[in-house]
């Protein structure tokens, strides 16, 4: 065997781990992570966009929703949810925490959206972790969404108050 040979398995290996994460198969290895100020611009957008999806959908409840045979206010804020996401800005998206979803696409899906069913059912209002997509950072945040109104709670079975889902987010942080 010569000397170089046994290199060889250690030169595979450097070059297996080059291709996996040059792929964004092997998690990033930064541990600075984001910039903090940027972090804090993003949880606020957050905050905003939150504040701004949950108006909408409650004036729309109580001024045009009339009885459960009308479209949900919650169909309405999925549009918009699809616009905000096809432009490029975040993702936004409605999840149950029921168990008993009106709509199966209503589902907890990944990881991150199951935590957040987990963390709302234990009486948190919010959720937050920051991931990497194509090794940029997002902040992902989770926030409750408990029956606000009588047409709510009516359509849904669920007492005022009661949990329902979340609004789960994928927001850039730049």
């Amino acid at each position: 065997m010569s000397r170089f040979s046994r290199w060889i398995p250690v030169g595979m290996m450097v070059a297996a781990v080059a291709v996996f994460v040059a792929n964004g198969i092997a998690p990033a290895r930064d541990k600075k992570g984001p910039d903090k100020a940027a972090l804090e611009r993003t949880r606020e957008q957050v905050k905003m966009l939150d504040d701004l999806y949950k108006t909408a959908v409650v004036s729309i409840t109580n001024n045009y929703i009339e009885g459960q045979a009308s479209t949900p206010a919650a169909s309405v804020a999925k549009d918009v949810f699809e616009a905000m996401h096809k432009k490029g800005y975040h993702t936004a998206r409605l999840i149950d925490a029921t168990g008993k979803p009106k709509n199966k696409a209503n589902v907890a899906k990944t990881d991150f959206e199951k935590k957040v069913v987990e963390q709302m059912k234990d009486g948190k209002a919010y959720y937050e972790e920051v991931g990497q997509v194509d090794g940029k950072y997002v902040l992902r945040v989770g926030t409750i969404v408990p029956v606000v109104l009588k047409q709510c709670a009516a359509c849904h079975g669920k007492k005022e108050g009661a949990l329902l889902g979340a609004i789960v987010y994928e927001v850039p942080i730049k």
